[in-house]
Formats: structure tokens, sequence, C-alpha cells
């Protein structure tokens, strides 16, 4: 067995915190890993491997706290897409693309994430990351150039991390709680998009990549999907309408931040990027917001502007075609489907098995949606 020291455990006050692996699985190329790092690298790892086998793509996760921010595919950057993310229009790599995609899901929860990519890191994904608040990556290789770029974030701290993408894990998986040990067949499900039959291609992929991040996400949680990417992800909730709403508010702030008079703020002089998307996280907000935090934000834009109507906003999310939810377990009530709704989502997948099921397929009917079962529940505890 290897060991690697960490500084210390979940928390500052937690020593004595090390992980044992078997054989040379895992290299430290830079950098000195803390426990809750390496959390959430593994599972970010887990992610990326599978969503490249289930796509035959690309693929990349941006993950905060054990649970994905973002997660995605390669695809098309199109031009609002950068310009609501704040990069600059170039010949990105696959690799790159995908990583692009899956930070910009939720760029606000992204600030400080744990990157991994199922490709080898080159320098197109080297100089976008020398951008971003990033605290560490995984990924099967790195490119001589990409790594010496790497090297220098967070004044040479920044961690980096080579991962054997032939390993596998033994078929029983163990954790301690409390002094107890516990032990199960580790979750083999698979999440193709063979599992989504009767749909578009296009969907199918969504709601792979849509499905997976749940299985990668903590329990309840639900995620929306839109063109391969994650663009709101709810996890972690003991209700799953919390959930619902959770994901699809964050999708409909996905939605709007491409909306022309958003692209078109006109932001105070010398304003960075997290200062920006700060900017337009308010902006988004505007009927929720005190007078004095309207005044703080007029004060970093270069003259008044005026709120998206509710007309607007609902007019922009309708104008998105195959928006997908996915949900972890069964969907026990219709008001998820209500919520999602409200959204534009129209297709949703659910493992089935409520007693309530009809209800939610008839909510489903009223509103036009496609409801597929799975009768895969993909719980993380």
């Amino acid at each position: 067995m290897n060991q690697i020291d960490l500084k210390y455990g979940v928390n500052p006050h937690q020593g004595n915190a090390i992980v044992t692996h078997p054989g040379t699985a895992l290299e430290v190329l830079n950098g000195n890993p803390g426990y809750i790092n390496l959390l959430d690298a593994f599972t970010a790892w887990q992610l990326v491997i599978e969503m490249r086998a289930a796509t035959g793509k690309a693929s990349a996760a941006s993950f905060k706290h054990v649970s994905p921010a973002g997660a995605a595919v390669d695809g098309p950057l199109s031009d609002a897409f950068l310009a609501s993310q704040f990069l600059a229009a170039r010949d990105y790599s696959p690799v790159a693309r995908a990583y692009a995609r899956a930070r910009g899901g939720d760029r606000m929860c992204s600030f400080g994430d744990a990157v991994a990519v199922s490709d080898k890191v080159d320098l197109s994904l080297a100089q976008l990351l020398r951008a971003e608040v990033s605290d560490l990556i995984i990924a099967p290789d790195f490119d001589p150039e990409a790594l010496d770029i790497l090297k220098q974030k967070k004044g040479g701290a920044y961690l980096i991390l080579k991962m054997d993408p032939d390993y596998r894990p033994g078929a029983i998986e163990k954790r301690e709680l409390f002094g107890f040990t516990f032990a199960q067949d580790r979750n083999v499900a698979e999440i193709t998009p063979a599992l989504f039959a009767g749909v578009s291609d296009a969907v199918s992929e969504t709601l792979t990549v849509a499905t997976l991040a749940l299985k990668y996400a903590q329990s309840n949680s639900v995620c929306v999907g839109y063109d391969g990417q994650v663009i709101g992800l709810g996890a972690g909730q003991q209700s799953r309408i919390h959930c619902t709403r959770l994901a699809c508010d964050k999708a409909e702030k996905w939605l709007l931040q491409q909306h022309p008079e958003v692209l078109a703020l006109p932001f105070g002089e010398g304003l960075k990027k997290p200062d920006k998307a700060n900017v337009v996280d308010q902006f988004l907000l505007w009927e929720a917001l005190s007078d004095a935090e309207r005044a703080d934000l007029e004060s970093r834009l270069d003259g008044p502007v005026e709120p998206l109507s509710n007309d607007d906003r609902a007019q922009w999310v309708a104008s998105f075609n195959d928006i997908c939810l996915s949900s972890d377990a069964y969907i026990p009530f219709r008001d998820n489907i209500d919520r999602a709704a409200k959204s534009h989502v129209q297709v949703i997948a659910h493992p089935g098995g409520s007693v309530r099921d009809e209800s939610v397929r008839a909510a489903c009917d009223q509103y036009g949606i496609r409801l597929l079962e799975t009768g895969i529940r993909c719980f993380l505890h």
C-alpha cells in the first residue's frame, strides 16, 4: 500500500490525515492534497471517465464539496456562450471546450473548483485554466507545456493529479462511520444513451450527462441539462421539490445570461471576471434586491439599466428547445413537474416506482413533457 500524507482532514483541527492506495494509480505532480481535495478529485474522475465511455466525447467536470457544479461533453461554444462567460473567441481544443462548458454550467459555484477531465491536458486547456480560480485538476496525462503553465497557478501550489485511466477499484467498497464499518457492492449501474429510448440522439446524450452527474452528486439531487451539459443542479436537499427549484432556478439563470440585454450590460471600468459574474447574478435577481443592493449594483455599472420583465424572461427561456431534467430517485409529487414546466423543460427522466406515478405522468401529459422511466435509482451518500 502507498500512503499520501494530507495537509489535514475535513477541517484544519482534524490531524493524522492520510490516504492509502494500491499500486501506482495516482501520481501527485504538484501541490499538497487535502482530504476534501481528494474526495472531490476521485468523485469527479469517476464521472468524467463514465461520460467519456458513454458518449465517446472528451468530458469534463467542475466539482465543489463533493458534488458537480457543472459537467459536460465536448460541443460547440456559441458566440453568446463565450460572451456570457467572458471568454475570448479562439480555437479551443475538444478537452478545453468540454471544461469551458462544464465550468460555465454554474460559474458562481465553480469558483475555486476541482477540475476533472477525461483526456490529456493540452496547451489550450491550460491557457483557459490559467485565468480561472481553481484548486486542483485530475487528468490521465499532461502535455509538458501545459504542465508548466499549471504549476505556476496559486503561487506554485496548484494541486495537479495524474490518474491511471486503466485503474479499476475492487467490487466491494467500504467506509467507516462512528467506529462502524460499512460495506456494499460498488455502484456499477451503467448510465448510457441506450437507457433513454425513443428520444433524439441529442436528447439522450444530454440525459446521459445529467443522470451521470446525479450518480456522483450528494442526494437528493435533480439536474437540468441542455445540449450535452449540466446547466442547473440541485443537490443535497431533503425534499425533492427543493432540488427541483434549485436546479430550475440555476438553469434559468444560465439561459438568461445569454440574453442580448444581459450581454450588453455596461460594466464599470476595472471589474474583473468574478466581479462581472456577480453583477450579472445581481441584475437577474433585480426584483429581490433591496434599494441599497440596487444602488450598489448600479455603482458597478457604467450607466443606468432596466431589469428584464417577466415576459422577456419567459419568452427567452421558451426559445430554447430540448431542455431536459433528470431526477436521481422517483418524482413523488406533480409539484416538481409544475416547476419544471415553468423553465420550459421538455423531457424528464426518473426511475419511476412511486405510488403517485400516474399523477406525475398526468402532469407531464398536461404540459406536453416527455416522461422516461429508467428504473435506476442513483443515490449517493
